[in-house]
């Protein structure tokens, strides 16, 4: 099996202005989810949002300094993950495709497989 990165992208203000039932009809898709994979999901969890964010970069002097806020101005932020192990990208990818946010028209999903090291 290998190891893959879910990230999850939407529009904070559009996950904001879900109502009651909205909201349960995402988590229902992620109890769903973590049903069929099992004991395939290694970590997962949602952020905080994206103003809560600390960015570390490289400083004027060459020493990292950390800075307010994510590095970069988007509508779609990260607002949630999986890491999980699959048999295949393709079956990482349809387990990611049953997930809410890939319908809802704001964001989108990310699949990356994490890199073998021995």
């Amino acid at each position: 099996m290998t190891g893959y990165l879910i990230l999850i992208y939407g529009d904070e203000s559009r996950w904001d202005a879900l109502d009651q039932e909205g909201r349960a009809a995402v988590d229902e898709a992620h109890r769903a989810f973590n049903e069929k994979a099992g004991t395939g999901v290694r970590a997962a969890g949602e952020l905080q949002t994206s103003s809560t964010a600390t960015t570390v970069r490289t400083g004027p002097d060459g020493e990292p300094r950390p800075t307010d806020g994510p590095f970069s101005e988007s509508k779609e932020v990260v607002g949630g993950f999986y890491l999980i192990e699959a048999d295949s990208q393709e079956e990482a990818v349809a387990m990611a495709a049953s997930l809410a946010e890939a319908r809802q028209g704001h964001g989108g999903i990310e699949v990356r497989p994490l890199v073998g090291r021995s």
